[in-house]
């Protein structure tokens, strides 16, 4: 389970607002990249804090709620527009970046979930490989990022209900090609990955 020890180290070393920051979405094919910065109140950490993925999704969204009422939290969306121009990798660090920026408080010290550090940061920062199991900051965030982004998946599903966004939510399940091969990409599609792509290929020499 993550705890807040890598916190509490940095806050003996005089850092006062440290700032958790997870993504979720750079896999699927459709719909934005999320990225979630939270600084939790040392006095009010809600209990129960883990990867979003190894929580249900009835404690997700209770844990969402407590970390919205008590912490500081900031939520940055890269929609397929930007993926596009910046790339899977590229638009994620740009929405880490814009992330840590807009929040309410500002960040002395950054936590980023995995490998890599967004550059021109205004603060000191670190990486922490599966962050999101071990800092309690980290694993806000990604509770926050996995539930905003699932409910970005519903408002997908009602626009393109055949699509079932709000099962697979954008992943490349077999339903998911299907409706891709069926009905052709959607405007939440991200065009420059390979099935996406693909289909896209398909419609242009069908025309």
């Amino acid at each position: 389970m993550p705890d807040f020890s890598r916190e509490k180290e940095l806050m003996a070393q005089g850092y006062k607002s440290i700032a958790g920051i997870d993504e979720a979405g750079r896999g699927p094919l459709a719909g934005p990249v999320v990225v979630a910065s939270v600084i939790l109140d040392p006095d009010h950490i809600p209990a129960g804090l883990n990867d979003s993925k190894k929580i249900s999704e009835k404690r997700r969204d209770k844990l969402f709620t407590l970390i919205i009422e008590t912490a500081q939290v900031a939520i940055v969306s890269a929609p397929p527009a930007i993926i596009a121009i910046l790339n899977i990798r590229g638009a994620t660090l740009w929405a880490m970046k814009e992330a840590v920026l807009a929040l309410p408080c500002q960040a002395d010290y950054a936590l980023f979930d995995g490998r890599d550090v967004p550059l021109n940061l205004f603060c000191e920062a670190e990486a922490m490989v599966k962050g999101d199991s071990r800092s309690s900051s980290i694993a806000a965030a990604s509770i926050v990022a996995k539930v905003t982004r699932d409910n970005m998946c519903q408002t997908m599903h009602k626009a393109a209900p055949e699509f079932g966004f709000s099962s697979h939510k954008g992943y490349g399940t077999a339903q998911h090609l299907d409706a891709l091969s069926s009905f052709g990409p959607t405007p939440h599609h991200r065009a420059d990955f390979g099935p996406v792509a693909a289909a896209l290929s398909r419609l242009a020499h069908s025309s």
